[in-house]
């Protein structure tokens, strides 16, 4: 038996079914989680058209444990921290910030592969909506939620294909609004889901933003 979602493209199509409600609306943007949150937002942002553009955000992982999240990084400085992880772990300023380091070179690397010198959109009193392809524990999906929310938007909306039923629920109780057609009880990994779950490049990233910004 084949997964329920084909490849990022076809979860992007079924998803702006489900949004259908900010079609041609002036304050609308969708904001993509890169990579592979990027080929779901273009078709979401191409059918209700608004304009695409990223939430760059970074998982701080806990030494020794990397890919246990005490906080996450989003582009601006922004720097949103996990306290009762820090607090069971014992971890030190010191370690915060040498993770931060690390991964804001990432970041920083990212922002000039993808965006160049395009300015930051802004966010104020706009419906937000937030695009990955898929989430497990949410981590860096809060971060994003919470550099959004700095800036002021009307609301904050999480679109993603697939997701557990508990990450939906934590997600719903920080948002205005959760779309997530498949909410698996149990659940492993994102790519379990897809038929096509292969890594989105740099440059498949680069050529979608670039489509995008031509149109708008």
């Amino acid at each position: 038996m084949n997964p329920p979602i084909p490849n990022r493209t076809i979860a992007g199509q079924e998803l702006a079914h489900e949004l259908q409600n900010y079609k041609n609306l002036d304050n609308t943007i969708v904001l993509a989680l890169p990579r592979g949150g990027v080929p779901v937002a273009f078709e979401i942002a191409k059918e209700l058209n608004a304009p695409l553009d990223l939430m760059l955000v970074r998982k701080l992982g806990t030494p020794n444990y990397s890919e246990l999240a005490m906080g996450a990084i989003a582009a601006g400085g922004i720097r949103v921290l996990n306290p009762q992880v820090i607090y069971s772990y014992d971890i030190s300023e010191a370690q915060i910030e040498e993770a931060e380091k690390v991964e804001r070179q990432e970041l920083e690397r990212r922002t000039v592969a993808y965006r160049g010198k395009r300015p930051y959109p802004d966010l104020d009193d706009k419906i937000v909506i937030i695009v990955d392809d898929g989430l497990a524990t949410g981590a860096t999906m809060h971060a994003a939620i919470d550099a959004v929310r700095l800036q002021d938007p009307r609301s904050i909306i999480v679109a993603v294909p697939v997701a557990p039923p508990d990450s939906i629920d934590a997600l719903r109780r920080k948002v205005d609004e959760v779309i997530c057609p498949l909410q698996p009880p149990q659940f492993s990994s994102i790519g379990q889901w897809y038929e096509d779950f292969s890594q989105v490049s740099d440059e498949a990233v680069t050529k979608l933003l670039s489509q995008a910004w031509q149109n708008k």
